[in-house]
């Protein structure tokens, strides 16, 4: 473990950590850009992750999605999740804050325990309508998905099998965020709190995730202009800049050492 890490979330009153792909694959999970074998970076990612996509073949859409994120909901948070909510109990004891900000759509996170914590890129138990100006829809609505009843749907998967609202009849859609929209468009991303999260913090710490998106991009920007200390955990992606230390270990091996050696200083 990185005495570096230890003592910078030692002495800071606030500490963000920005979770990707990489802090779930020891839960079975693949990530998209990954080396792991499930990587699905290589597949049509950036065409069917669209709300284009799904406004074009809403079907297709679904059942892409539900060949990627349908089994999602089935996997275990692994020893990074657990140690993430025992970091989060260990500042919050000494009247300190951390927020953990995934880009994830699983719910590994708040099952291990976290309970400071942002998914900006949506969630994969819910969903929404997709019809403008329905009260279930963007910006603030959203359903659980186990009230779409996706039954017909998964013995004859076309357009007219396809669950709809029940308050407007319009197609139910994934409560995520597509390539091609922004993080303004709901609610429950909470950009504006992320932002004001990142000024805030004395520590960023990133784990698992490779800086292609728009979120790591805005908050390692935000550290680096704020001096703040910039730690990513990551065994296979280098970080971006020189001012970041690099811990390349797993963090199913890297977070709950690092709980450790808190917990017994």
């Amino acid at each position: 473990m990185s005495q570096a890490l230890v003592q910078a979330i030692r002495g800071a009153e606030r500490v963000i950590v920005i979770t990707g792909a990489g802090v779930s694959l020891a839960s079975g999970i693949s990530t998209f850009r990954g080396s792991d074998p499930g990587a699905v970076w290589a597949q049509d990612v950036l065409e069917k992750g669209t709300r284009r996509f799904f406004e074009r073949d809403p079907a297709a859409s679904w059942s892409w999605y539900l060949e990627r994120f349908g089994g999602l909901l089935a996997h275990q948070p692994n020893p990074a999740h657990h140690a993430l909510a025992a970091l989060e109990r260990w500042m919050v004891a000494r009247g300190r804050s951390l927020l953990v900000v995934t880009q994830n759509v699983d719910c590994l996170h708040e099952a291990a325990g976290s309970t400071a914590l942002i998914k900006v890129h949506g969630t994969a138990d819910r969903v929404r309508c997709a019809q403008a100006g329905c009260d279930v829809g963007a910006p603030e609505g959203s359903v659980p998905m186990s009230e779409a009843d996706f039954a017909a749907f998964a013995s004859a998967p076309d357009v007219d099998n396809l669950p709809r609202c029940t308050r407007c009849g319009g197609f139910l859609r994934p409560h995520v965020l597509w390539f091609d929209e922004y993080y303004s468009g709901h609610n429950d991303y909470q950009i504006e709190r992320v932002m004001q999260a990142q000024r805030s913090a004395e520590v960023t710490l990133f784990v698992g995730t490779s800086f292609s998106v728009g979120i790591t991009e805005m908050a390692l920007t935000t550290a680096l202009q704020r001096g703040q200390e910039i730690f990513s955990i990551d065994p296979v992606s280098p970080p971006p800049h020189a001012a970041v230390g690099w811990i390349q270990t797993p963090a199913e091996q890297s977070l709950p050492s690092l709980v450790a050696a808190l917990q017994a200083s």
